[in-house]
């Protein structure tokens, strides 16, 4: 059954809904020797009601000041929360508003269940992987998924190195031994997408939107391994609609990564995932999905993961057909039968915090959405995966709203099936 009152929030600490972001002018100082970041983080923002501060998500870096519609403002900055309260008139809006924040420090990943997140140095360089949470860790935010703004990233640091962040290059200019590195993000962006990859690479591009960067001793293997994007982008293209954003950059990182990691415009993968064979396209072609299912649409709530995480195994397994490997019949069929023999208690739709990126959200999200084909055919159900990707383009999206509109592209008696995938605990047999 459809849950019909608001449920509480997986991370009650993060965000603010008393306002929303704008636009993030970010002017960084990295030091790769010394891992030392400052920063100057300028919020253009609106309030939705009349606030007396606001709150802002920061680890513990030393905050330097504080300016509110460029005056200065007293702050408190304690348990990752960086509170501000404007000296004239006491309180804001609603309207708009601009908040400045100067901060130093070591940068250290937020702690979690799942491990490290946010700002991580490298053996040398720096990585960036702030799903769910991250963010805080190297700038000030307001951390919620439904928040989402457009970006300019600026970056300075020592010249031997590569800085790759959201969105296009727009500048790149050398002073003495340091250089800094522009990019500007117009389409809105969560903050958990925001990201920096600052490393040793090499630069290529794959066609007129694909880039990739990557270790000089991978140049081969990177290219035989992405070489074939482009395709991917035609088939991902034709069946989810238009590619959403400008680009799409692949960075290649000189260490080992658990998993490739998400953000918008770029995907990041470790030097495990290349063997010179292909041998994690399946990855490759997960990733790239993510840039529709993700990042273009962006959950509003974290329970509504699948939305992403589904939405992309299930690329892989259309890849996996339209490349002339296994079609996704096959791949459901095997992953019905594993997940049919796991404990029966995991509701898709409201997985809980700890089994985010349970491997049930991203299988038995693909098997919901190819339940979904059987039922619908594949020229409704593709035409169903365009329209919502062109009506919720570069927004934010629910379970209940994908709920809304798959029942408008069948007259079968079919909400019941629908909702028993994604709401019920017991896995439904595939019709």
């Amino acid at each position: 059954m459809v849950p019909s009152t608001p449920r509480p929030s997986y991370f009650p600490t993060h965000g603010d809904d008393g306002y929303r972001v704008e636009h993030y002018d970010l002017s960084l100082d990295y030091r790769v020797g010394s891992n030392r970041l400052g920063g100057v983080a300028r919020l253009s923002a609106r309030a939705l009601r009349p606030l007396t501060r606001v709150s802002l998500d920061l680890a513990p870096f030393r905050v330097d000041g504080v300016l509110v519609n460029g005056r200065a403002a007293r702050f408190v900055h304690r348990g990752g929360k960086l509170h501000v309260t404007p000296r004239v008139q006491g309180r804001l809006g609603p309207g708009p508003f601009t908040v400045e924040v100067r901060y130093a420090g070591i940068p250290r990943p937020v702690n979690s269940h799942w491990g490290d997140l946010g700002w991580e140095q490298l053996s040398d360089g720096v990585i960036v992987a702030s799903q769910p949470i991250g963010a805080p860790s190297w700038f000030p935010c307001n951390d919620r998924p439904d928040d989402k703004a457009a970006y300019r990233i600026s970056v300075t640091t020592a010249s031997p190195y590569t800085v790759v962040a959201n969105g296009e290059l727009t500048e790149r200019r050398r002073a003495a031994s340091a250089t800094t590195w522009v990019y500007e993000q117009a389409e809105p962006m969560a903050s958990y997408l925001a990201s920096v990859q600052i490393g040793r690479y090499q630069q290529a591009e794959m066609g007129a939107r694909m880039r990739l960067a990557f270790p000089q001793k991978l140049a081969g293997k990177v290219r035989n391994d992405f070489g074939r994007q482009n395709q991917m982008l035609a088939v991902f293209s034709e069946r989810f609609g238009a590619y959403p954003f400008g680009s799409y950059t692949v960075v290649v990182v000189d260490d080992e990564l658990e998993i490739p990691i998400e953000a918008q415009g770029m995907s990041i993968f470790g030097v495990n995932h290349v063997d010179g064979r292909r041998g994690e396209e399946r990855l490759v072609a997960h990733e790239l999905a993510h840039q529709w299912f993700g990042n273009s649409l962006t959950i509003a709530d974290w329970r509504d993961i699948w939305l992403h995480e589904g939405f992309a195994c299930y690329a892989e397994w259309l890849w996996s057909e339209a490349s002339g490997e296994e079609p996704a019949d096959h791949h459901a069929v095997r992953w019905h039968r594993r997940l049919s023999a796991l404990p029966q208690d995991f509701v898709l739709a409201d997985p809980g915090a700890r089994r985010l990126f349970d491997d049930r959200v991203y299988k038995r999200g693909a098997l919901a959405l190819h339940a979904l084909r059987r039922v619908l055919g594949d020229l409704a159900f593709f035409a169903l995966l365009r329209e919502w990707t062109t009506t919720n383009r570069h927004g934010t999206v629910t379970t209940e709203k994908f709920l809304d509109l798959a029942l408008q592209y069948t007259t079968r008696s079919f909400d019941r099936i629908f909702t028993a995938w994604l709401y019920g605990s017991r896995l439904p047999p595939l019709p």
